[in-house]
């Protein structure tokens, strides 16, 4: 069980960068071009492809995840500056009692209605408070006890027309209660959204 992490620096100036990151369908396509393409219809969960967009200190970074070692040829010559590596290491670290800070961009949410099936009901997007209780209920649920959060609303994400991911970044630190169900989070992600940029959980050793 491994995966693999592709980060990305794309180049701005670029006319295909700026509509990829213009146009969520786009962006999907482009980092789903990473695996083979002859998966049938679940293609992204059978290759475990997962990404986020993220803004640092150094420029705009995508962060890409799949289970399958990606094929970097297939972007266009000249997309970014492109590193790869494997997570191994971090997999095997991820013990019982072990510390970790984390970040995960997710689409936090709730089915409206008393009676609401798990497929039926309005969705309703949390945000502040609600939304925190939301990930540390969900971070439990796949092996993490967490210790601290904080939250970001980030860019609502409109795909396909009516497709709406209300999109909050979570960071903090928690403690590892079921390794097993963390290493599952990590390489099958967490929550809604994840062809459109939600749900990589991004794990880093706390420094003791």
């Amino acid at each position: 069980m491994t995966a693999w992490l592709v980060r990305i620096l794309p180049d701005l100036r670029r006319q295909d960068v700026n509509n990829d990151l213009a146009d969520p369908d786009r962006l999907h396509k482009r980092m789903m071009l990473l695996v083979p393409d002859e998966m049938g219809g679940e293609a992204r969960a059978q290759a475990g492809v997962l990404f986020r967009v993220e803004d640092t200190r150094n420029g705009l970074q995508l962060l890409v995840q799949s289970s399958m070692k990606p094929d970097l040829s297939r972007l266009p010559d000249g997309y970014g500056e492109i590193a790869l590596r494997e997570l191994d290491g971090l997999l095997s670290r991820l013990t019982m009692g072990t510390s970790v800070h984390y970040r995960i961009d997710a689409n936090p949410s709730k089915r409206l209605g008393k009676n609401a099936g798990p497929k039926t009901g309005k969705i309703q997007a949390l945000r502040g408070a609600a939304a925190e209780e939301w990930w540390v209920a969900r971070a439990a649920a796949n092996g993490l006890a967490v210790s601290t959060v904080s939250s970001q609303s980030q860019k609502d994400i409109r795909a396909k027309g009516s497709v709406r991911h209300a999109v909050v970044r979570f960071d903090g630190s928690a403690v590892v209660t079921d390794p097993e169900a963390v290493r599952m989070a990590i390489l099958q992600g967490i929550g809604r959204g994840k062809a459109y940029g939600c749900g990589l959980l991004s794990l880093a050793l706390a420094q003791r």
